[in-house]
């Protein structure tokens, strides 16, 4: 007996996959081998799929815009926004650092931003082995794009 199930398998069993190998053709056995093997020139990167224009990758800051109101901080949910008081220690215009390696890119804290000073960019290539690389922590990306609509 032929059950939707049975036909999605089926289905499934001949048509190719979705994913892209990245970041080379054929899954190597080091992936940090690899990885040398690429920034030495050994190795061509595959190139990555495009990505779409509502992606939500790495966090772009604009540290010169930001009032430090910490609205980002308190809407958080994987707490991955610290806030960095001022130089002075006054009350006001502290800034705030972001931990990527926590980041759920649930986008939250462009959202409530007043000053529009956080957005989401299309940068996806994250990997380090070092969470608190600079790669990873974000305190000041430079200007950021004012979300669409306005």
């Amino acid at each position: 007996m032929a059950t939707p199930m049975y036909l999605e398998i089926f289905r499934q069993l001949l048509d190719k996959p979705f994913t892209n190998p990245f970041p080379v053709k054929y899954a190597p056995k080091n992936m940090h081998a690899a990885l040398e093997a690429i920034k030495a020139g050994k190795v061509k990167i595959h190139p990555p799929v495009p990505v779409p224009d509502d992606f939500r990758g790495k966090i772009a800051y604009d540290r010169d815009a930001c009032i430090g109101c910490r609205m980002c901080i308190k809407v958080c949910p994987a707490n991955a926004i610290e806030y960095v008081p001022p130089p002075d220690g006054g009350p006001r215009g502290g800034k705030v650092k972001f931990y990527m390696s926590r980041c759920t890119f649930c986008a939250l804290c462009t959202e409530i931003c007043p000053k529009h000073c956080i957005s989401m960019t299309t940068e996806f290539l994250m990997a380090d082995t070092d969470k608190n690389s600079p790669n990873l922590v974000i305190t000041d990306s430079g200007k950021t794009q004012p979300p669409s609509g306005e």
